[in-house]
């Protein structure tokens, strides 16, 4: 497990900390005020969301390997399963990869949508996700972006997901096959599950991601109020060390908080300043 009481430098900011994953969130700074204000306080890296790159990709990504940083990823495909696939599912599902690719992100996040209409349970909505995924990952392979499976917390079935363990993610990655696809690990959704250690073990070299916040222990609501590493009941350290010492990940740490009524409303410069603190005593 590696020691970050001296060095930050795998630290990695998820824009949607600072509330660019939604219109009207958060301080409404610009991407390049975002990379240089990361680039000032020594992070790595950066994750950026579809929504705010447009058709800069090229410019954006450029900006921050100029700064000294990494783009370490992108978010999101759209729903590849569910009620709420989009109309162009295919055509959708390209223009994130051609987006991630632009950006020279290396890893494509994967949110896979609910339960497919007229199903019950998960394992035919699973198998035909895997359908979906394994018709994307030539695409993503050649050009040269890894796409990882996030598996949400139970609460988020039926309409966001049908991942809710990292098994479950590995399931999909099997039936797929493609040395591209892996999985992300977010603390939100897996600091629950006592299984973890032996999952990661079973995905060894196939961890993509691995997404940094903390669960509260009275959250208010299961999507928009995420806590700040270190203010929640996550054992942060040990699912760390499952992630790293089970999964084999070397990674980026990536800060990813939802917080529409705390951190969303907070000065970015204190929010960005904080997650160094925390990161490097308590993650």
């Amino acid at each position: 497990m590696r020691d970050f009481t001296r060095d930050h430098s795998a630290l990695a900011l998820n824009t949607a900390t600072l509330g660019h994953n939604l219109d009207g969130a958060g301080a409404g700074w610009s991407p390049e005020r975002v990379i240089d204000a990361c680039a000032e306080r020594g992070y790595g890296g950066i994750v950026f969301w579809r929504r705010e790159i447009g058709n800069r990709a090229v410019e954006l990504g450029n900006r921050v390997r100029a700064s000294g940083m990494s783009v370490v990823g992108l978010c999101r495909t759209p729903y590849l399963v569910g009620s709420e696939v989009p109309a162009d599912l295919a055509g959708d599902l390209a223009a994130s990869i051609e987006m991630a690719a632009s950006l020279g992100a290396p890893v494509l996040t994967i949110v896979t949508g609910g339960t497919e209409p007229g199903t019950k349970g998960v394992i035919e909505t699973q198998n035909r996700l895997a359908e979906h995924v394994a018709a994307a990952a030539p695409l993503a392979a050649a050009a040269g972006v890894s796409l990882a499976l996030e598996p949400l917390n139970p609460m988020f079935g039926g309409n966001r997901t049908c991942l809710f363990t990292v098994a479950d993610a590995l399931r999909v990655c099997d039936l797929v096959g493609a040395p591209n696809v892996g999985i992300a690990v977010d603390v939100y959704h897996v600091w629950w599950d006592r299984t973890l250690p032996e999952a990661l073990r079973a995905a060894r070299g196939r961890v993509l991601g691995y997404h940094l916040c903390d669960w509260l222990e009275n959250t208010r609501h299961m999507l928009l109020d995420r806590g700040m590493v270190g203010d929640g009941v996550a054992d942060l350290r040990a699912i760390r060390r499952a992630v790293e010492d089970d999964g084999g990940y070397r990674g980026p740490c990536e800060v990813e908080v939802f917080s529409a009524e705390n951190w969303w409303k907070r000065d970015p410069a204190e929010v960005l300043d904080t997650i160094v603190a925390r990161f490097r005593q308590l993650c």
